[in-house]
């Protein structure tokens, strides 16, 4: 079969290959055969070495939906032929952690899709703990529509869950890429209240207002973000703030713009450590929640999607095929039409 190899020791670095056929070799695998997948930026850090714990030789990505063409004897909740929905995370859900909710810190599992296993850059994958890793699609949902739902739809989710959004409350989102515009539509699952956006790229911005996620945008590159929240909350600050862009700049703008006992929820990865400036917070009595995608509501989710509350299609700025991925990288990489994510069809 085709398939994108990441290896460090040649160049390129990634090439597409022929890759042996994936086989079941527990009895919890199954064996999806990939209808569409998508490009993301932790794929972009590997190739760029970023990621020690990334295999070498390996097929890379983990953000896909395909069709089961095969399982192991302990698959039970899924069968040959169904359409499913892969998690980005590998999870057991028999271990202490698993059965408190906290998937990311499977001790059996983990992100290894793509990354110490073969992934989803290729016509078929093995999918470990199966029953926990993959959700089956409603009829009613496209493949399109179900693409993001393991990965950065979850991440999404992620930030809105933990800030506890409450019916009336005003957020701000740090962020209007991919994660930051799925923050914004899951917020509004809970809240009524206004979607603040904020991004230093005003193509960005400008998308979140156009299709409706976000009711206020504001680019730190030509006013001030803290005095913009102020004047639309009453003087008050955020009553909760996704931070889903992972800069310096946006870490200190996160706790800055956040009223007085509110909840700021980081999903975003930084390239170095952050720092809190306690006494100069002293007062605001702030709670901070972070952590990675937790992908443990992935039928919660596609209920949302069949239902029509959540859409995430409109992030797909172009397809490109299996044959031309290298191609599809690029595109991805440079923001080449200001994009925001890719589909590769196999």
């Amino acid at each position: 079969m085709k398939a994108l190899v990441y290896n460090k020791d040649h160049l390129p670095i990634i090439k597409l290959t022929e890759r042996p056929l994936p086989i079941i070799k527990n009895s919890t695998d199954a064996i999806v055969k990939v209808t569409l997948s998508s490009i993301c930026t932790s794929d972009l850090h590997i190739v760029k070495g970023y990621v020690p714990r990334a295999c070498n030789n390996i097929i890379l990505g983990h953000e896909f939906v395909g069709e089961i063409v095969n399982v192991g004897t302990a698959i039970k909740n899924l069968k040959v032929g169904d359409r499913v929905a892969a998690n980005c995370i590998t999870f057991c859900g028999e271990c202490f952690f698993c059965k408190k909710g906290f998937i990311n810190n499977c001790v059996n599992g983990g992100w290894e899709i793509g990354c110490k296993i073969n992934g989803c850059h290729s016509e078929y994958v093995r999918v470990p703990y199966a029953n926990m890793g993959l959700t089956k699609i409603p009829d009613n949902v496209t493949d399109e529509e179900a693409l993001f739902t393991g990965d950065i739809l979850s991440s999404g989710y992620f930030g809105a869950e933990l800030c506890e959004i409450e019916e009336d409350e005003t957020v701000a989102v740090i962020g209007s890429g991919p994660v930051g515009l799925c923050a914004m539509s899951c917020a509004k699952l809970f809240t009524k209240g206004k979607i603040i956006a904020i991004d230093i790229d005003q193509f960005r911005l400008d998308y979140a207002k156009k299709i409706g996620l976000a009711d206020y945008t504001v680019n730190p590159l030509r006013e001030s973000v803290k005095l913009f929240v102020n004047n639309v909350t009453d003087g008050r600050g955020a009553d909760k703030v996704i931070e889903a862009a992972g800069t310096s700049e946006s870490f200190k703008s996160a706790w800055e713009i956040a009223r007085p006992n509110a909840i700021i929820a980081i999903v975003a990865m930084y390239e170095k450590d952050q720092i809190l400036p306690l006494p100069t917070m002293y007062g605001k009595n702030l709670i901070f929640k972070t952590g990675g995608v937790d992908a443990v509501h992935c039928k919660k989710l596609l209920d949302f999607i069949s239902k029509g509350k959540i859409n995430t299609e409109f992030l797909i700025s172009k397809t490109f095929s299996l044959d031309n991925i290298i191609e599809a990288y690029q595109y991805f990489e440079n923001r080449t039409d200001n994009c925001f994510k890719v589909a590769v069809k196999p």
